[in-house]
């Protein structure tokens, strides 16, 4: 029996799959939770992020936890973030960008490197990995 996963991912808007994938974190107007059996795609839901105008530390992970998720795919995620979901025992994976289902692909097929990868403030509003 395969082992079934749910992969949260953030997300720009709420357009399905097609969405873009946000790319910071805890600013994510939305997360999708899709699941994933034996590398096939199932039931996909889209949730809007409870916190996305005023968050302190912890809560968005949180929200993320208590949704069943076991990975969480974003673009760039801070420091605070990574270490609450490892505490908890979730798979980080940033890096991504493109559509959701794009990001969920790459990342089945081993595209998007598994873990934190830390991004730099460029000075100019921008950060960049």
């Amino acid at each position: 029996m395969s082992k079934k996963r749910l992969i949260a991912v953030s997300a720009e808007e709420d357009r399905g799959l097609d969405s873009p994938v946000c790319g910071r974190f805890g600013h994510a107007p939305y997360f999708f939770f899709v699941e994933e059996v034996g590398g096939r795609l199932g039931e996909c839901r889209c949730l809007a992020n409870p916190f996305f105008e005023d968050h302190q530390p912890a809560q968005v992970p949180l929200f993320i936890k208590k949704q069943g998720a076991n990975v969480i795919i974003s673009g760039n995620m801070g420091s605070s973030a990574t270490q609450i979901f490892s505490h908890h025992g979730i798979e980080v994976v940033t890096g991504a960008s493109g559509t959701v289902r794009e990001a969920v692909a790459a990342f089945l097929k081993g595209g998007i490197k598994k873990g934190w990868q830390p991004y730099v403030h460029r000075g100019d509003g921008e950060h960049r990995h």
